[in-house]
């Protein structure tokens, strides 16, 4: 058997809140709860199971690749829940999406905190790519 990424713990102060907003930004279900954890599971077959816990929780990051017309989708939904968005994981280039390796991608924190990524392309597929380093504003967004 090939090795490949099962499952990984998101935690959260709210798993509730945090599995909705991430379900629900990225076009996804909210699986039933299975103990102390409430998945959401990606479409090759990884699961975030989102857990509540009552500690300082230090801040993870989460990329999710998708394709062209999921990305329109989850920028739309961004932007219609008014969730700030950025094109860089820092947060220096507000309302903008980066362009790397001729893709798309933006970075929005979840309830808890957490870094999210969406990108339409793995890094490093185009390195000669002429949009490295763009970017673009994002109309109505915040």
């Amino acid at each position: 058997m090939s090795v490949e990424f099962n499952h990984t713990i998101v935690l959260t102060p709210d798993r509730e809140k945090s599995a909705h907003f991430l379900a629900g930004i990225l076009g996804l279900e909210v699986g039933e709860p299975a103990g102390m954890f409430l998945p959401v599971t990606t479409a090759n077959g990884v699961t975030l199971d989102f857990a509540t816990v009552d500690i300082d929780i230090p801040m993870q990051h989460y990329a999710f690749l998708v394709s062209e017309d999921e990305f329109d989708a989850i920028l739309a939904r961004l932007v219609g829940a008014a969730v700030p968005l950025q094109a860089d994981p820092h947060g220096k280039q507000p309302r903008r999406i980066n362009r790397h390796d001729g893709g798309r991608g933006v970075y929005f924190r979840d309830p808890a905190g957490h870094g999210i990524e969406a990108i339409t392309r793995p890094y490093g597929t185009d390195p000669e790519s002429p949009l490295n380093g763009v970017t673009e504003e994002v109309p109505g967004a915040v």
